[in-house]
């Protein structure tokens, strides 16, 4: 079982992730409404090259890539958050197995559902 102390910092870290998370979602969508908003100016009657418009249509495409990968760690933090809200006592327990995760690995990655035996089990079977 985690310390009350361990909890404490397990969730600051959670609430730390969060707001990074959060923070790379905003910035992706003010990059994404410049975008629409350049494209509705005066200069966008000027026609680019299809190489410069294949360039921005890749750069978009990346950047649509990160924020759904984005949004997947925020969801991934946020439902660790829930399971330590809602059930302290056993946060830290793998789900797999029922043994802890252990504080240092919850450390590195605070929303790890699983102890590293598990996962590197789980990750060799895939």
């Amino acid at each position: 079982m985690l310390k009350k102390s361990q909890l404490e910092h397990i969730e600051k870290r959670l609430m730390d992730e969060r707001a990074k998370a959060l923070r790379s979602l905003g910035l992706f969508d003010r990059m994404a409404k410049a975008d629409r908003e350049f494209a509705d100016s005066d200069l966008a009657a000027y026609t680019d090259h299809m190489a410069d418009q294949g360039t921005e249509a890749m750069e978009r495409e990346k950047a649509a890539l990160f924020a759904t990968k984005e949004g997947r760690y925020l969801y991934r933090i946020e439902e660790a958050l829930r399971r330590l809200y809602n059930d302290s006592a056993s946060f830290g327990k793998c789900h797999t197995c029922g043994e802890p995760v252990g504080f240092e690995r919850l450390d590195a990655l605070p929303h790890a559902r699983y102890c590293i035996d598990c996962k590197v089990r789980e990750e060799k079977s895939a």
